[in-house]
């Protein structure tokens, strides 16, 4: 249960918006937009907060090479983050606090690290003295001694030891910078989200997420901030995503493998996108591939398909009482629901909901199904698009296109009526050449979408 009775509280560590947003920042978001829908569903309130670290060495680096100043690259980025999420169908947060807008918050939490006797200012410079938090690497479970062995840890002149980390960084030349009792300067990387958290959900909070590679140092360091200031733990749980994978190595800019998200989400379904990414267990590597996104829009063909089936089957269902297909899809559907209450698995609820597909699928083509059974069929398949994010529902300025469809397939029930199987068979072949594929079940013809593109407008 949350601290704070039925009401979540979230932390998701968000963009740094100095480039285009990728399928490795996306995992991260749509994971957590599936834990969020799922918490929704099952009734809890929730506040959720996501940052935007938009100032910080990479956006000045970047916004140099452009010739701006470091806030237009990121209003850029941000302003396409959620262009892109919005297509995505990511919730949006309810607060999206930004660094810029939060230093005076940040500079009165390093103001009580400082006479905590936990961090230091040096030449302009304020580091968190890592030697006073015993605690350190618990998150990560990693020693001090052991990180500085690894060379994990970046020597300076200022620091006291090598292993502290920046507070508060003092500003160069022709840099963006905030005045403060230490000097013109602006924040450290790890500080913001302590500030952050600490003022919009408390000391401590439900959930703190975010990809794995902040586990250390981002989340470890949050942890040794936060906790030295208050004395309690900032978060109660640390969910972290995997990263995204491709040719086994991981997607991320430095190496170049990015997979830009404004280019795929022009040629391929936004359903099929979210689905490929919550197809492996969030803690766990996606390899992300061709084959993975065509298997991905292979699935959601199927799911769009029997939500189209069951709609024209109720048109045809004939008895009102439920039969034990309900029960079948009821019990589908808890064991779903379940699986997604068991630490997120994904992969285990999609295998119910393919169960439960088939099982409406079969039920139609064998006309087994009652009136009760499709309507049950139709709201699973409802709540299960609602907690996933998907969009199986045919769009409303696509409903003539149904109803002319529908009026063609009467027009071919008349040609075999009158044994004109030409006739039949001409407007069979003539709907799949523009992608509607026509199937002749014991409860009448059926129809579906064979391709990406007409699934678009499904």
């Amino acid at each position: 249960m949350p601290l704070n009775d039925r009401t979540v509280k979230i932390y998701v560590c968000g963009l740094t918006p100095q480039s285009h947003i990728h399928v490795g920042h996306a995992r991260t978001f749509v994971v957590f937009d599936v834990f969020r829908r799922l918490l929704e569903f099952k009734g809890f309130g929730l506040i959720f907060v996501q940052n935007f670290t938009d100032i910080d060495d990479k956006i000045i680096t970047r916004a140099k090479e452009l010739g701006v100043h470091p806030s237009e690259v990121a209003e850029k980025y941000i302003i396409e983050y959620f262009d892109v999420m919005d297509k995505l169908n990511v919730r949006r947060a309810h607060l999206y606090p930004r660094v810029t807008e939060h230093i005076q918050d940040i500079i009165e939490f390093i103001k009580g690290l400082i006479e905590k006797g936990h961090a230091y200012e040096s030449k302009g410079d304020v580091y968190f003295q890592v030697n006073t938090f015993p605690n350190y690497g618990r998150l990560s479970k990693q020693k001090i001694s052991d990180l500085i062995a690894g060379a994990r840890v970046e020597p300076n002149e200022n620091k006291r030891n090598p292993e502290d980390f920046a507070l508060w960084k003092k500003a160069k030349l022709e840099e963006p910078g905030w005045n403060s009792p230490w000097g013109k300067g602006r924040p450290g990387w790890h500080i913001e989200c302590s500030a952050m958290t600490k003022k919009y959900l408390g000391e401590t909070f439900d959930i703190h997420g975010g990809g794995q590679d902040l586990i250390f140092p981002h989340h470890e360091n949050e942890i040794a901030q936060s906790e030295s200031l208050t004395g309690k733990e900032p978060a109660r749980y640390w969910m972290h995503v995997g990263w995204v994978t491709m040719g086994k190595t991981k997607m991320s800019k430095s190496l170049g493998n990015v997979v830009n998200l404004v280019e795929l989400l022009q040629k391929v379904d936004a359903n099929a996108v979210r689905l490929a990414l919550i197809s492996t267990h969030y803690r766990s590597p996606m390899e992300f591939d061709e084959d993975a996104l065509s298997q991905a829009e292979a699935n959601m063909s199927r799911l769009r398909n029997t939500f189209t089936v069951v709609k024209q089957g109720l048109e045809k269902a004939g008895s009102t009482e439920p039969t034990s297909i309900t029960m079948t899809l009821e019990a589908l559907f808890a064991s779903l629901t379940a699986s997604l209450e068991q630490d997120l698995d994904t992969p285990k609820a999609l295998t119910n909901l393919f169960e439960i597909a088939k099982t409406l699928n079969r039920s139609v083509n064998e006309n087994t199904a009652s009136k009760s059974d499709l309507e049950t069929g139709l709201r699973i398949l409802r709540h299960i698009s609602e907690i996933f994010g998907f969009s199986l529902e045919t769009e409303e300025g696509n409903v003539r296109i149904e109803e002319l469809i529908k009026l063609v397939l009467e027009l071919r029930e008349e040609a075999r009526r009158r044994k004109d199987f030409e006739t039949a068979d001409q407007i069979r072949l003539k709907l799949a050449e523009i992608g509607i594929l026509v199937e002749d079940a014991n409860s009448g013809p059926r129809w579906f979408y064979k391709n990406k593109a007409s699934i678009a407008h499904q």
